[in-house]
């Protein structure tokens, strides 16, 4: 049963991993399920120590923490370049597109989406809708990298505490 726990919390480590730089996966989330199971198969570290709940209850905060971030920071990003709300959906269907033709498709689609949704829903002209597709963006890169440093640093506990 152990070898099954440390197998299954792998997968979803690296699932996380995974779904911290796609969309739709949620990636910290599935990385502290890896943790959990670690946990409740009492890993210890290099030391002999075991994980202690504090440590699992800690990085659930920052999973939520991040997971929270995410959704706010890209609005912000935009709202703070100009970008009205249609910006910010412009970007995630454009990012959605774009996975046809990973990753240079998600860079392209996502910038694309958030300016041509400002440039005809929000009727902005050329520059201030470039101005709110960079902003999106940044947001989306910002969000992404965060989400991918939390899944990394569990993914990396996982590993230790087996």
């Amino acid at each position: 049963m152990g070898t099954i726990l440390v197998i299954a919390a792998i997968i979803l480590a690296l699932t996380g991993l995974v779904g911290a730089v796609a969309p739709g996966l949620p990636g910290p989330p599935l990385s502290w399920a890896g943790l959990l199971l670690i946990y409740l198969r009492h890993g210890t570290n290099g030391a002999g120590e075991q994980m202690s709940t504090a440590f699992l209850l800690v990085w659930l905060a920052i999973t939520i923490a991040v997971t929270v971030i995410d959704y706010i920071v890209p609005a912000w990003f935009t709202k703070f370049t100009g970008g009205s709300k249609y910006a910010g959906r412009g970007a995630i269907i454009g990012l959605f597109v774009g996975l046809i033709y990973p990753p240079v498709g998600i860079i392209i689609g996502s910038l694309a989406g958030a300016f041509l949704a400002e440039v005809f829903f929000a009727n902005k002209g050329g520059m201030d809708s470039a101005k709110s597709a960079i902003g999106a963006f940044l947001g989306f890169l910002f969000g992404t990298g965060i989400k991918l440093i939390a899944a990394g640093m569990m993914m990396y506990y996982v590993i230790v505490y087996i």
